[in-house]
């Protein structure tokens, strides 16, 4: 019997020693977030003016994905070759012969380069950047909140974004907590890829949760992104009765990316709206479609990457205004659709007369 209980209390002080280990290395994850970038007076991210966090990792990788960088769950180096003055000083530095001088600048070896930064802290010039930062908790907290009168003035706030903000779910509710706790409205941007879990974890921390519904077809959207939407739709209609239920967060966004040849169809969109309509009606505050931008083409380049739209131009004005049109017809109260992005340029009739006569007309 005095075996029993001898063995009864090892087990018992192991499996306590156990559970400090995991309570405390919960909490030192916390401590630090991996983010890739810092976006003040953003107008994209939610209403006001907005400081975004983007962090780094992305459950989904998007053929169109205008912030490749985001997608790796690493740390990561890129090379901008009109800072280079090729001193070479990199290729001294790099602990594993990651880097190598070319012809056509310098060329990483994606295998070999464990993105630990040395190379860029070495650069006189800053041709190399480093995409990937660890950050402590309350150092976030506090660079965020040098933004405060921003907020204070527009009804603005933070959003945490990506990437997929939910992957880091621990640090990034702690971070959004910590916000709200100072008075300042927050808000979860998600493509809606995780667990319940993690998403449980943000949104009582969050005023507004922004997310986006891509593509309703499930063989496209796999096809598209790497994931079918079955989770996403599942989440969607969680996260809208988390909001019903509760105090926070206060409202819901739905964001569709229009990308030409992909999402951009009328097929899409009314569908789209006739999932809406049936799940989430009257649940949803605004419907924004989102045009496409082409701006990231030299992010792939220097991440050694193709781009499948890189040929792809930005959406005309018919265009778009067709697909709000097909929105607000789909079901949904058309007053809660809207559009945001850039347009291609088109030239009236008087624009090309001028340019006839050799006046230069600047968009």
């Amino acid at each position: 019997m005095v075996s029993f209980f001898r063995n009864f209390v090892i087990k018992d002080s192991i499996a306590s020693r156990l559970k400090s280990m995991r309570s405390s290395a919960t909490v030192e994850h916390m401590k630090k977030g991996l983010v890739l970038e810092i976006q003040r007076m953003s107008t994209e991210d939610g209403p006001g003016l907005r400081t975004t966090v983007f962090f780094k990792g992305c459950s989904l990788k998007c053929a169109w994905c205008h912030n490749p960088e985001s997608i790796s769950l690493l740390p990561q180096i890129h090379w901008i070759g009109s800072r280079c003055i090729g001193c070479r000083t990199c290729l001294d530095t790099c602990p594993h012969e990651a880097l190598s001088m070319t012809p056509k600048g310098i060329l990483i070896d994606r295998d070999g380069c464990d993105g630990c930064g040395l190379c860029v802290e070495e650069c006189p010039s800053t041709a190399l950047e480093l995409l990937g930062e660890s950050w402590r908790l309350e150092d976030l907290v506090r660079d965020v909140l040098k933004d405060r009168v921003y907020f204070e003035k527009s009804d603005g706030g933070v959003t945490v974004s990506g990437g997929e903000p939910t992957i880091q779910a621990d640090f990034a509710a702690e971070f959004l907590k910590q916000i709200r706790a100072q008075g300042i409205k927050t808000a979860l941007d998600t493509c809606g890829l995780c667990s319940v879990r993690a998403l449980d974890k943000l949104l009582p921390y969050a005023n507004l949760v922004l997310f986006d519904l891509k593509e309703i077809d499930t063989r496209r959207h796999l096809e598209f992104t790497g994931s079918d939407n079955r989770t996403i739709l599942e989440n969607l209609v969680h996260a809208a009765d988390y909001i019903d239920s509760h105090l926070y967060p206060e409202g819901l966004w739905i964001r569709t990316p229009i990308i030409p040849g992909a999402t951009d169809t009328e097929r899409n969109i009314n569908g789209i709206g006739a999932w809406i309509k049936t799940h989430l009606d009257q649940k949803v505050k605004r419907w924004e479609l989102c045009a496409f931008n082409n701006l990231c083409r030299d992010k792939y380049a220097r991440l050694g990457l193709t781009w499948q739209f890189e040929n792809a131009d930005l959406l005309e004005e018919n265009h778009i205004q067709q697909l709000v049109s097909v929105a607000k017809h789909s079901g949904v109260n058309p007053d809660i659709v809207h559009w945001s992005g850039s347009l291609k340029f088109e030239a009236s009739e008087t624009d090309r007369e001028s340019e006839k006569n050799g006046l230069k007309i600047v968009p």
